[in-house]
């Protein structure tokens, strides 16, 4: 789905199917430089099995035009702006990292878009240390190996692609960073670090919170989540077992599972 937001085209996947008002609609947001395409399990399961769904390319991301938004409030309200012109109220936003802290900001500023919140992999605040942020500005390669070093678990770094076998997880992620804007990257991990209303902005929600946690992750270690469910009112969380901060590839079938079952409930 691509539809017109002003003066800029914005992109969503939608799983082949088309939008019908009557169901309920799943988002689902990515992370830094990155796009709807590491949702790709997950969001067309939703889809063929009687949901809408959105996978947005945030600004500057993917198949939507930029520029890109330089705070994660803007990138909330970007997303907010969509889901006004298309018509969706109280959906189950799913955010991934940076998606996560987008769709934070969402549920706390907009309480109307969201009825139900997955953050998945996420940690607030969300530190990035100053030589990523550094490399991200000098040597994007490097920045990218430094993050795909510590998004995957162990057994990843291998190998260990249960929907591809054969297929290197980290490789893949390479290449998707790679196909950003240069620049991209940096900017992303700026607005994530800067990102200092997490907290009160989770003390504001009141639909239900799930929130999923990579046992291996080191982007985003399991106890940087412990603030942010002190916050919230009505959370769980879960730690998928043997995944690190990519965990919607790593553990596709596990994520898939909690995400599935917190929606239907």
């Amino acid at each position: 789905m691509k539809i017109k937001l002003e003066s800029a085209f914005a992109y969503a996947y939608t799983g082949t199917k088309p939008f019908i008002e009557s169901q309920s609609t799943a988002v689902f947001i990515h992370g830094a430089a990155n796009d709807h395409s590491v949702w790709a399990m997950q969001s067309r399961y939703f889809a063929h099995h009687g949901w809408n769904v959105l996978a947005l390319d945030l600004p500057g991301h993917g198949q939507s035009d930029g520029p890109s938004c330089a705070s994660v409030e803007a990138f909330a309200t970007w997303v907010a702006t969509f889901l006004d012109t298309v018509g969706v109220k109280a959906a189950h936003v799913i955010g991934h990292s940076m998606g996560s802290l987008t769709a934070l900001e969402l549920a706390a500023t907009r309480a109307d878009l969201v009825g139900k919140l997955s953050l998945v992999g996420t940690a607030v605040p969300m530190a990035v240390g100053d030589a990523l942020l550094d490399a991200a500005a000098n040597d994007e390669e490097r920045a990218r190996k430094m993050i795909v070093g510590w998004s995957y678990a162990p057994a990843s770094q291998l190998g260990n692609n249960q929907k591809a076998p054969g297929t290197w997880l980290p490789g893949n992620s390479m290449a998707l960073m790679r196909r950003m804007s240069k620049g991209l990257l940096h900017s992303d991990l700026a607005a994530c670090k800067a990102y200092e209303n997490g907290l009160a902005a989770a003390k504001r929600i009141e639909c239900p919170v799930q929130i999923l946690i990579g046992e291996s992750d080191m982007m985003t270690p399991p106890k940087a989540s412990a603030a942010v469910i002190a916050a919230l009112k009505n959370v769980r969380s879960e730690t998928i077992r043997n995944a690190g901060h990519n965990m919607y590839s790593e553990a596709p079938d596990a994520v898939l599972k909690s995400l599935w079952q917190f929606a239907n409930q």
